[in-house]
């Protein structure tokens, strides 16, 4: 059963920093694409950043670029998001999500929010 769980995520003021993690279960995790969304409030979920399985491939979303960087740890099978010069507008629940046999799997997420 593949598993997706997020920890890390708390409140900050503008400029303050976070690392999530997403730790990965039942799944060879190692080979696989993973990604961290983030869904704010009454917005649609965005993709955040993406990271292929040899850490060669990164993408990230235009509002994060220079502020953000994705990682990964495949011997720990955890995914990382470390998060600084965070601002309000960064305030979203964070998914940690991945993509098996087309069929998305996605973490219970945890909330990031950034007071001014």
């Amino acid at each position: 059963q593949v598993q997706l769980v997020e920890s890390g995520g708390g409140s900050v003021h503008s400029g303050g920093s976070l690392k999530l993690s997403c730790v990965g279960s039942g799944f060879t995790f190692g080979v696989y694409t993973m990604n961290w969304y983030r869904q704010g409030p009454g917005k649609e979920r965005e993709l955040v950043a993406s990271i292929d399985w040899y850490s060669m491939w990164l993408n990230y979303g235009d509002s994060v670029k220079g502020r953000f960087t994705i990682s990964r740890d495949n011997a720990k099978a955890t995914l990382y998001l470390q998060m600084n010069d965070l601002k309000p507008e960064d305030t979203a629940r964070y998914f940690c999500n991945t993509k098996i046999k087309e069929t998305e799997y996605w973490g219970q997420g945890t909330q990031v929010t950034v007071s001014s």
